[in-house]
């Protein structure tokens, strides 16, 4: 695959422009010196395969989960929310997670400061793609269709992550051009409003350009890049986001009108197989591969990051008793537990908890204070690449897991249209769609006769009795679904904040857990800490930045 499988070094051109890197970037103060390609002769020379490379290059800070710290999504799409714990050696094993789990978060959070870095590297390398690109004449190696696909996959780029900072931070710096001179380096935050309207222009652009995932992957060295699909799914999640509800619900129907594009995997554990990446329910995923170069370099401009996945070895266990890696080194670092609030959320007969949780056995507990945390031993099953008996499938080296991160699953997309056709008042469709989600995990189970019925007759988890019959009771139950069917995927704590019920949740989560994590979380403030802090370090770099209101 070209686009993140076998990276080109040219695509590390994308850093070039500095952008709104906020970094130590000042190339410009330096004399041109000889004998070194520009920007412009890159492209002038390089013509269809420099803007194939470049665009190559602004998938690649997606990968990134390793910088000052370790910063994958889930420190805060699953810790921070009811459904996991920081897990670790001990309480103070990654103290920066410690504190996003617990809600004592600084302004120095060092994984913070790698996530706000990381996703505007990428916007950097788009900006400067967006301004190149168009320029770029066609030949033999870029038609003008591909041309066209080319810019559609940078603004989809763009868009995703804007979208990865703003349900994070909230205001952050809008800028869509390349920063290449000190007079534009400092720049106001932009209203949450702002950035999701200009989220929204690039991926209705994007969704002219791109094409349908059948005709990108009839190629397989494209499978893996942005398609239609995947512009349309990202649009029904931006408009979730800014309540507009009927917008939301008339790009899950175009999405749905390509017949043939997408379905449910037969299996569940099928979307976390090694073996079946990409495959028919993949919307969107962001592509890992072992290679030999890889290392602890993080993600520096002058640095190659990793292009494997950090969450394998983060989220295995620390048993010496199971199977180790190559090196002989423990068999991993025991992040991202699995709370027993989710564990219990699942239905009886449900065989979704058992592909997503491990629950570790005594016979595999070597140091019980490692491998139980605040009285979880559960562990994230999903990127693991384990097979049933704890055993790994894959034992390379540590920072080079192949495993890919799903961003958008078919599943992920179905709920969204039942939770747009509910507030739409379009209860049949929505029933419908729930229903199809429900279907594969009671085709599986070992008495589906007896488990997970449809709509209504299932127990509501909150009350212990079946759902109500109505839009409430149905909105209900997707919310169940959709915390069962996407557990350990980073999506649970954006869904409580949109739903706007994070305060209610985390507190009824609060008052459930045990005595010894309940110790350590501090109150939840609401109208506060749905989101984070800017880093300081990002507020010092940039005078014009004012601070998030509530973290003032």
């Amino acid at each position: 695959m070209k686009t993140m499988k076998q990276l080109k070094k040219a695509a590390l051109l994308g850093l070039g422009g500095c952008g709104l890197l906020l970094l130590s970037c000042n190339d410009w103060l330096h004399e041109p010196q000889p004998a070194q390609t520009g920007e412009g002769d890159f492209f002038l020379t390089g013509g269809g395969n420099a803007a194939i490379q470049i665009v190559n290059g602004a998938y690649v800070p997606l990968q990134w989960e390793y910088g000052i710290t370790y910063s994958p999504e889930w420190w805060i799409g699953d810790v921070a929310s009811d459904d996991a714990l920081k897990g670790g050696q001990n309480l103070s094993d990654m103290a920066a997670a410690y504190d996003i789990e617990n809600f004592k978060t600084q302004t120095n959070n060092p994984i913070l400061l790698d996530w706000y870095q990381s996703n505007f590297l990428g916007i950097a390398r788009c900006n400067l793609a967006l301004e190149e690109v168009p320029g770029v004449a066609p030949d033999d190696a870029m038609d003008d269709a591909l041309k066209q696909r080319l810019i559609g996959e940078l603004k989809f780029l763009r868009a995703l992550y804007y979208f990865r900072l703003v349900r994070v931070f909230g205001s952050v710096p809008l800028v869509t051009f390349s920063i290449k001179s000190s007079a534009n380096w400092s720049q106001p935050a932009a209203t949450p409003d702002a950035i999701y309207t200009q989220i929204v222009a690039d991926l209705e652009d994007a969704n002219g350009r791109l094409w349908l995932r059948s005709r990108t992957y009839a190629d397989p060295a494209e499978t893996g890049r942005a398609t239609k699909g995947a512009a349309q799914a990202l649009l029904m999640k931006a408009h979730l986001y800014r309540h507009d509800y009927p917008a939301a619900k008339a790009w899950g129907d175009s999405m749905m009108a390509a017949a043939g594009e997408y379905a449910l995997e037969a299996r569940y554990a099928d979307n976390f197989s090694i073996l079946n990446e990409n495959g028919v329910e993949s919307v969107f995923e962001v592509q890992y591969a072992e290679e030999g170069t890889s290392d602890y370099g993080g993600f520096s401009p002058h640095f190659g990051a990793t292009r494997g996945t950090f969450s394998t070895i983060l989220t295995r266990s620390r048993s010496g008793r199971v199977p180790a890696w190559n090196d002989g080194a423990s068999e991993g670092w025991g992040f991202n537990r699995p709370a027993q609030d989710l564990y219990d959320e699942y239905e009886a007969g449900d065989p979704r908890r058992e592909a997503t949780i491990i629950n570790m056995p005594d016979s595999l507990i070597t140091i019980p204070e490692e491998e139980i945390y605040l009285g979880s031993r559960f562990l994230s099953r999903k990127y693991a690449i384990m097979d049933d008996d704890f055993n790994s499938l894959w034992d390379g080296h540590v920072t080079r897991a192949p495993i890919n991160i799903k961003l958008i699953r078919y599943a992920d997309v179905l709920l969204l249209y039942a939770e747009a056709c509910v507030e739409t008042n379009n209860i049949p469709a929505a029933k419908d769609a729930l229903e199809q989600v429900r279907a594969r995990a009671r085709r599986e189970s070992d008495d589906p006769a007896r488990s997970l019925p449809s709509f209504p007759h299932y127990d509501n988890r909150k009350t212990g009795a079946p759902y109500v019959d109505n839009a409430d009771g149905l909105r209900e139950a997707i919310r169940h679904e959709r915390r069962v069917e996407l557990a350990m995927e980073s999506h649970r704590w954006f869904d409580l904040c949109r739903w706007g019920i994070v305060k209610e949740t985390m507190d009824a989560y609060k008052a459930k857990e045990s005595p010894a994590a309940k110790a350590e979380m501090a109150t939840f403030v609401e109208g506060k800490h749905e989101l984070f802090p800017l880093p300081q370090a990002e507020l010092d770099l940039n005078p014009a930045m004012e601070q998030n209101p509530a973290w003032k």
